[in-house]
């Protein structure tokens, strides 16, 4: 029996080839496997018995970083040019190796869908070794195998071989060799197999020390408090003590990053226990091939100093993921050096993550007491993948290493080759091909022209990866931003993509919703160009693949201030508390609560009334900060979203403290406060043929209740509670009107899982079918995902297919 097996999915990178031999040898099978770019190919003669039990073999016992998404086997008994194809398969074995019935032979290039595997951390076997004194590998800072290490990072082209990475400049060893030729051994066919004679070399930049050396000095300056800069897989990170309140102090000043949460690395799962609460369904992602960022609840009594979270009652943990991180923990030195360390991307504020030597000096020296660095080279950035959990299920922030470039899947109606460069914010950019669809790793905000390079750079390499030359470059439709910029100067057709839609769009598209049904989309974010040319952020959208309808939004209001009301939530207060008592009552109230001087406000409401740098906005991000100012919480930010974390953390401090369950929707409605909301605004709930969600209303109670000396957590929980029931019955009503019953919910106000959650349990309660986000940011990160469907699915239509 003869066949040709080809294998499609994460099969490059992951050992898949001398998987296959052994299996192939096991089952007494002749023949040969190559990869082919897009999938990999296999050749294969035995009894039928014997093939047929290779097929499965294949299929149950693939490699373990292995994803097989499709197989398909082609009998080659009458087929007259495959089955020539196949004698040459078989003479080149015979003629390389008389003794080998199965081989792997050179990769060769074709076309298709191709699938690049993520980086992979460093396997238990690995890290035994790492540690093993009679290893030969014995503190090797590179130590990898077929199971771990490099591979998007390290990359050039396809097919996945060791002369199309940046390993193939180290010629291996004659013992490292031997192992990546002999099937028997666990970096047969390893790409970047290597070791501490052949491998590559650590080093500090502007001192003498290199290798052992150099790891000693960075653990002697991170005990002694230093900050040091280390260059990782996908990037460099600053790392120092997260038990030493100087040290964590000192990084706060120099990367002038006041309260934004640091994330920390700890030793090993069981100081992760120490300092953490740690559900069984975390510590297996947590502990997995991947080791995101995973924010979990700070522990009573834990070690870490409280300026590595600010006010926050959670922590972004990983755990080691690179064996040169395993060994800032452990070396063979007298130095102790602390099990937490504080591990957060090295990059100047609004710059791309460091990756390369020349990166560090110019960004970091300031910033550190040194540097190590490496001098294996980092082709493509890969930031940290953060994530927190919903529901038992991971609930991304940050995709990235791990996690990127695996591709979204849509149905086989979408056709083509598109580029979508993402937001400006928390960037990502998307490549579509066919009905794959690519998200890059975390590029970053795109505020500064380095991080603009970085893009363009990254989206190079990746078109380069995948083989694809984009007919179409989608974007955000806001004119100014520089992402669009950057899409102008790409010299293909530009095609803008509304802000919100492209986030309902994500979260059809993530799961994967047909392209014949409607939804109602709730998209609420921080701002968005709207179509009018207002700023749009709390919107409920009707939407297809094909088109949208604003359907309904929050209550607008005036944003003044410009860049600043990003930033200062009490100016949007401000203007909220003006709309709904008019000025002399609201200036009043505003010294009351203390949100800004009495002359501030007076400027704002003259900007205002005169149109001085002032916009009408439904951000919905913005109303969250509005609300955590009036209730004392945070009046400004100093990192986007930073006040309406604090109004989330608020609300559920007095949800643990009250034992309070999610409220069903009837119990909110039976209490008078959604019937109170709509007599008090029921001649503004449609204007303009818009539904109005009276979130004045809401605010006004919000207001009046702070006033009378009620709880501000506890205002801060039925502000959400309030803000949730609107979108349900928003929901409600155009189910009325239109029949749809599937709800998307998107944006990154909905990064806030007290809201979703609420928004989730109601709508479901009510009869409809809620799409969310899972492995995809509902925030900008993920919004790339949406242009990129958008663009492909209009050149479809346009050609008729």
């Amino acid at each position: 029996m003869r066949v040709c097996i080809r294998v499609f999915g994460i099969v490059q990178g992951v050992g898949f080839r001398p998987t296959v031999k052994r299996h192939a040898d096991v089952c007494r099978i002749e023949g040969s496997v190559s990869n082919k770019g897009p999938y990999v190919e296999i050749f294969a003669q035995g009894s039928e018995e014997c093939v047929n039990h290779f097929i499965k073999r294949i299929q149950e016992q693939p490699p373990k970083r292995a994803v097989i998404l499709k197989m398909d086997v082609e009998s080659l008994e009458s087929a007259i040019e495959s089955d020539t194809e196949f004698e040459v398969k078989l003479e080149a074995n015979a003629e390389a190796d008389s003794k080998e019935r199965f081989r792997i032979i050179e990769s060769e290039k074709e076309e298709g869908e191709i699938f690049v595997s993520p980086d992979i951390a460093i396997c238990p076997e690995c890290k035994k070794e790492l540690y093993d004194k009679k290893d030969r590998r014995y503190l090797h800072p590179f130590i990898n195998c077929t199971c771990c290490g490099p591979r998007l990072t390290i990359l050039d082209s396809m097919p996945y071989d060791r002369v199309r990475t940046s390993m193939g400049e180290f010629p291996m060893c004659e013992k490292c060799e031997w192992e990546y030729t002999h099937a028997k051994t666990r970096r047969f066919d390893a790409q970047p197999v290597c070791c501490n004679e052949c491998g590559p070399e650590v080093y500090l930049l502007g001192r003498p020390e290199r290798g052992a050396d150099a790891i000693r000095y960075t653990r002697k300056v991170i005990s002694e408090g230093g900050i040091v800069a280390v260059k990782g897989i996908g990037g460099f990170h600053l790392c120092c003590d997260a038990l030493k309140e100087e040290a964590v102090a000192a990084l706060r000043t120099r990367k002038k990053r006041p309260m934004k949460p640091f994330a920390v690395m700890m030793k090993d799962l069981s100081v992760v226990k120490r300092e953490c609460e740690v559900a069984p369904y975390v510590e297996e992602i947590l502990d997995g091939h991947q080791k995101p960022i995973i924010l979990l609840p700070k522990k009573a009594g834990g070690r870490l100093c409280e300026s590595v979270a600010p006010d926050n009652p959670k922590i972004g943990v990983m755990l080691p993921y690179a064996p040169i991180q395993l060994l800032l923990f452990d070396y063979q030195d007298d130095v102790e050096v602390s099990d937490c360390l504080v591990m957060t991307s090295a990059n100047t504020s609004g710059a791309p993550i460091c990756r390369d030597d020349e990166d560090a000096l110019r960004e970091l020296t300031g910033l550190c007491d040194v540097i190590l660095s490496h001098d294996r080279k980092i082709r493509i950035r890969a930031d940290d993948t953060v994530m927190d959990f919903y529901k038992g299920e991971p609930y991304m922030i940050r995709r990235s290493r791990g996690y990127a470039p695996l591709p979204f899947m849509m149905g086989n109606e979408f056709k083509g080759q598109v580029l979508a460069v993402g937001g400006e914010l928390k960037n990502a950019f998307c490549i579509g091909k066919d009905q794959l669809f690519y998200p890059s790793p975390y590029i970053g905000d795109m505020g500064d022209v380095r991080t603009v390079k970085a893009l363009k750079e990254s989206v190079k390499r990746m078109e380069e990866l995948l083989e694809v030359k984009p007919e179409i470059v989608a974007c955000d439709m806001h004119p100014s931003y520089n992402t669009r910029a950057a899409a102008e100067e790409m010299g293909l057709p530009v095609f803008p993509v509304q802000h919100h839609y492209a986030h309902i769009l994500s979260c059809m598209a993530e799961n994967e919703w047909t392209t014949k049904k409607k939804v109602i989309g709730v998209s609420f974010d921080g701002t968005g160009y709207g179509t009018d040319g207002t700023i749009w952020g709390g919107e409920i959208l009707l939407a297809d693949y094909d088109s949208f309808k604003r359907w309904g939004c929050i209550e607008p209001f005036a944003q003044t201030g410009g860049d600043a009301s990003a930033k200062e939530g009490w100016r949007i207060a401000v203007s909220l508390l003006g709309k709904i008592y008019g000025k002399e009552v609201a200036l009043s109230i505003i010294e009351t609560l203390g949100l800004c001087e009495s002359k501030l406000a007076k400027l704002q409401f003259t900007m205002e009334g005169r149109g001085i740098n002032t916009v009408k906005s439904t951000s919905a991000g913005r109303l969250f900060d509005a609300v955590s100012a009036i209730l004392e919480i945070r009046k400004s930010s100093t990192f986007e979203g930073e006040a309406s974390t604090s109004l989330q953390f608020a609300a559920e401090k007095w949800l643990d403290s009250q034992e309070e369950k999610i409220a069903e929707y009837e119990d909110f409605v039976e209490s008078g406060v959604i019937t109170e909301y709509r007599e008090e605004q029921k001649e503004t709930l449609v204007k303009d043929e818009l539904y109005y969600l009276p979130t004045l209303a809401l605010v006004k109670e919000v207001v009046e209740r702070k006033l009378s000396g009620e709880n501000s957590n506890q205002l801060a929980l039925h502000f959400h509670k309030g803000l949730a029931c609107m979108i349900v019955s928003a929901c409600e009503k155009a189910r009325e009107e239109t029949g749809i019953d599937t709800v998307a919910l998107s944006g990154g106000v909905y990064q806030n899982r007290l809201l979703l959650d609420y928004s989730v349990t109601m709508l479901e309660k009510r009869g409809f079918h809620v799409l969310r986000h899972h492995l995809l940011p509902p925030n900008d990160g993920g919004i790339s995902l949406g242009q990129a469907v958008a663009a492909m699915r209009s050149m479809c239509v346009q050609k008729g297919e």
